[in-house]
């Protein structure tokens, strides 16, 4: 009877230190999350290498909030990269597609009043971001709304800017690529 309740004994003590270490491990890894949340509320950025794809995200979003928004589109490009969930997917696309509108709206039109052809580029390449984002994510109401005002500001009748031809060919071959 005394050796059944010493090995009782010794297996309840093993269990009870490993779930001492997991509850400590478990602890832990809760204050590293608690600590991201907190970056991730006062909109700093995420330093913490253990979180490669978190801190790559609030890269770009910095680089867009800074309007350096042909970097923070390619950084959300690299994120795409990495084959996210779609629910991810579906917020690149939209974080992707605000850079290229707020892009476009900066050099939206030239001296004479018609929309510049980079902002004409720009939007044209946010309407596809926003309808992908749409497609991954169809109840997405920022996404809709989004889009309805882009498709409010870009106007009805655009005229290209004329563009210079440029008066050199050399013998018969065209200008431009075939």
């Amino acid at each position: 009877m005394g050796n059944h309740m010493k090995r009782k004994n010794i297996i309840f003590g093993v269990l009870l230190i490993t779930g001492l270490i997991g509850s400590v491990f478990e602890s832990f890894e809760y204050l590293k999350i608690q600590n991201i949340n907190r970056t991730l509320k006062n909109g700093d950025l995420i330093t913490d290498e253990a979180y490669p794809y978190q801190k790559k995200f609030t890269a770009a979003y910095d680089q867009g909030e800074h309007q350096d928004y042909k970097h923070a589109i390619q950084t959300y490009g690299q994120l795409l990269e990495t084959s996210p969930s779609v629910a991810e997917q579906a917020k690149i696309q939209f974080n992707i597609a605000n850079n290229l509108f707020l892009s476009g709206l900066i050099r939206r039109v030239n001296d004479d009043g018609s929309v510049k052809d980079e902002a004409k580029y720009a939007f044209s390449q946010a309407m596809l971001a926003y309808e992908q984002s749409l497609r991954l994510d169809p109840s997405s109401r920022r996404v809709k709304f989004n889009l309805s005002i882009l498709h409010s500001i870009m106007p009805a009748n655009t005229k290209n800017a004329p563009k210079e031809q440029s008066g050199m060919e050399l013998s018969n071959l065209p200008i431009g690529l075939p």
